[in-house]
């Protein structure tokens, strides 16, 4: 079962950790949950520590850096859960979405293996992305918007489902791709990068790189998109979707 994380993975646990900020609505979502299921877990960010917690993930490389306590790991895909129906309270999954074979079927699997709820952390293609894909990353988001699907057909998965926008903190410590978006350099360390996934996927990344370090450097930057260092958050596209089962 190996992946594209089995060789990327690795480091993922140095810049992808849990925000108190983003996961304040998810667990808001999940509460009172004695057992929860999360879904390509990755490292384990958001899972919550006051309950019982099985992580499914494909990557033994992933699965490798959870925290080694109160955590049964699942090497397992998000399209065929070993588990049975209805066997957790909560199924949850946080930016993995765009990552499964399967959306459909691995959206219904959670539904299945859930008593009570399903919350899913993904983000929004109808939505416009922001200044890193839209002026030195197009082909990103050209990508982003075939592999995410748009918020309605996940509802229409699920059943039914409540959206909400969660909002980006200015020094969001989690780095996923769109966690510096008032941080601009922070894109041009390779380390950061390594924690975001979407960069695989771009054939010529020292190309925007290089307009991106140029364009700080010349001030160019700041003149374009200076009014974001004002902002405390920014509302990017990333959604909280939560399904009631029972």
């Amino acid at each position: 079962m190996a992946t594209s994380y089995d060789v990327s993975g690795a480091a993922y646990s140095a810049t992808r950790r849990t925000d108190s900020r983003i996961a304040a609505p998810l667990w808001k979502a999940i509460d009172g949950a004695q057992t929860v299921l999360n879904v390509g877990a990755g490292s384990g960010s958001y899972e919550p520590r006051d309950c019982t917690v099985f992580a499914v993930d494909p990557s033994r490389v992933m699965l490798a850096q959870h925290p080694a306590a109160g955590v049964s790991c699942i090497q397992a895909r998000a399209e065929w859960l070993p588990l049975r129906d209805k066997c957790v309270d909560v199924a949850m999954a946080v930016l993995t979405l765009h990552h499964w074979l399967d959306k459909c079927r691995g959206v219904q699997e959670c539904v299945r293996v859930a008593r009570d709820r399903v919350a899913i952390l993904t983000w929004d293609p109808s939505g416009p992305g922001f200044w890193l894909a839209q002026e030195y990353f197009p082909e990103l988001l050209e990508l982003d918007r075939k592999l995410f699907p748009p918020i309605e057909l996940v509802v229409a998965w699920l059943g039914e489902g409540h959206v909400s926008s969660v909002p980006i903190p200015a020094d969001c410590v989690d780095g996923f791709l769109g966690a510096y978006w008032r941080r601009p350099e922070a894109y041009l360390d390779p380390g950061i990068r390594a924690g975001m996934s979407s960069f695989d996927r771009v054939p010529d990344v020292a190309r925007g790189l290089d307009r991106l370090a140029a364009d700080l450097q010349s001030g160019a930057w700041v003149h374009r998109f200076g009014n974001l260092l004002e902002l405390d958050s920014l509302d990017i596209g990333y959604k909280l979707l939560v399904a009631k089962l029972s």
